[in-house]
């Protein structure tokens, strides 16, 4: 199960980076490669970012509850992060409320924040840490794949997935306006 999370995050960051490539090409040249993606996925967006943030929660659940990796602070605010996610989106989802994208976003950034914190914590385990204790401390790696990729590195691969889909298919998807 873990090698699948990790090939999930894997996943997750080639096409983060593949989107922000495509926003640089769209700086530097005509091209709109992001609208062509917009259009593919805008009818499904919703249901696409719901589906990262079930699989995420679904994973977090799996690696305290089947694993016993027991949850330090950080990870307990980057659930407070993700959970919700999934009951925002999926009624979204149901009601097809696409400007849902205007609540969502920022939670999905408030949860990438938490993960970035959380991970150079690990990196840097010797820093004073805010939220941290010492009976489940921040800087416990559970797990390590590839030399980088951690619990964390997966919550934020999500939480920057959700943003990316979001972002492109509600910006560029048919019938779903820019604006609220």
């Amino acid at each position: 199960m873990l090698e699948l999370l990790t090939a999930l995050t894997l996943a997750a960051q080639a096409i983060v980076a593949l989107a922000l490539a495509c926003w640089i090409v769209e700086r530097v040249s005509s091209r709109s490669p992001l609208r062509a993606i917009g259009l593919r996925i805008g009818h499904d967006a919703l249901k696409l970012a719901w589906l990262v943030a079930a699989v995420a929660t679904a994973g977090s659940l799996y690696m305290s509850e089947v694993r016993h990796f027991e949850p330090c602070p950080l990870c307990w605010y980057q659930r407070i992060a993700m959970y919700p996610l999934v009951v925002l989106l999926g009624i979204a989802v149901l009601r097809r409320d696409h400007l849902a994208r205007w609540y969502a976003i920022p939670i999905a950034l408030v949860g990438l924040a938490i993960g970035a914190y959380h991970y150079q914590l690990e990196r840097f385990p010797d820093q004073d840490a805010i939220a941290c204790t010492s009976s489940v401390p921040c800087t416990t790696i559970w797990f390590e794949q590839l030399g980088y990729i951690t619990i964390p590195m997966m919550a934020m691969s999500a939480f920057a997935l959700v943003v990316v889909i979001l972002a492109i298919g509600g910006r560029h998807g048919q019938g779903i306006p820019d604006e609220a």
